[in-house]
């Protein structure tokens, strides 16, 4: 995401502007390097998101997130075919995905929290986490798509539960919500092709600003738990057909 890879650009500028300013003979130098780092930081930080939104719904994901300002899409190939590999997206747990834990806590600042998809154990698959904790299974289509979704914004006030009637109809200010899904093709030649793609759309302004900032803040990591989570669905995928 560009403006992500500008805020972390901006920062590591700063970050080498101020240990340079540390130097007498390049303080001057070394400020004014911290300062432009700074500034790019806040363009990346700030800068404004565009909305995109799908022409037909081909997919679960079209029909329950048609609309977004924020995506990440990655895919895989996998040597064996979908029904496994869809029980492998289904079955895979936290402490299959390489670096979940550490990147977990990182985003939860070390607290202690009770079990959700931030802070998984080793006894239920993820998926089966995060449904019975703050997400919904939109869609179980096996083998050829799973979607969940949550609300990630809330405005303030009371609450209602949250239901698949949050993703059919049009919410109101204040709001942003966050689908994601996995989606496996037969490849033609005896494998599968898995896609997962996240979308979270804001419907004001301010969730909008809100959401973008914590965004391209995490974002480097959520990618990365992204694909070593596809990665996790292929090692099982394929342990399963050996099996």
């Amino acid at each position: 995401m560009f403006a992500s890879a500008l805020l972390y650009s901006g920062l590591l500028l700063a970050l080498g502007g101020f240990l340079a300013a540390i130097r007498r003979p390049r303080r001057r130098q070394g400020l004014a390097t911290a300062a432009a780092g700074t500034l790019l930081a806040l363009v990346g930080l700030l800068s404004p998101a565009r909305e995109s939104r799908v022409r037909r719904a081909v997919s679960g994901l079209d029909r329950f997130v048609p609309a977004w300002q924020f995506h990440e899409v990655h895919t895989i190939r996998v040597a064996a075919p979908p029904d496994r590999v869809y029980e492998a997206v289904r079955s895979v747990r936290a402490d299959e995905i390489t670096l979940f834990r550490t990147l977990t806590w990182i985003r939860r600042a070390g607290r202690e929290l009770p079990e959700s998809i931030l802070n998984a154990g080793d006894r239920h698959s993820l998926i089966d986490v995060a449904t019975h904790n703050g997400f919904l299974r939109l869609m179980d289509d096996a083998p050829r798509e799973l979607v969940v979704g949550t609300v990630v914004i809330h405005p303030r006030g009371p609450r209602e539960p949250l239901t698949a009637r949050v993703f059919d109809g049009q919410m109101p200010p204040g709001f942003a919500i966050a689908g994601m899904n996995f989606a496996v093709q037969p490849d033609g030649a005896g494998g599968s092709i898995v896609t997962t793609e996240t979308r979270v759309f804001a419907t004001s302004p301010a969730a909008r600003r809100r959401f973008a900032a914590y965004w391209r803040v995490i974002y480097p990591g959520s990618a990365l738990i992204r694909r070593m989570w596809l990665r996790a669905i292929a090692s099982r995928a394929m342990r399963a057909r050996r099996n």
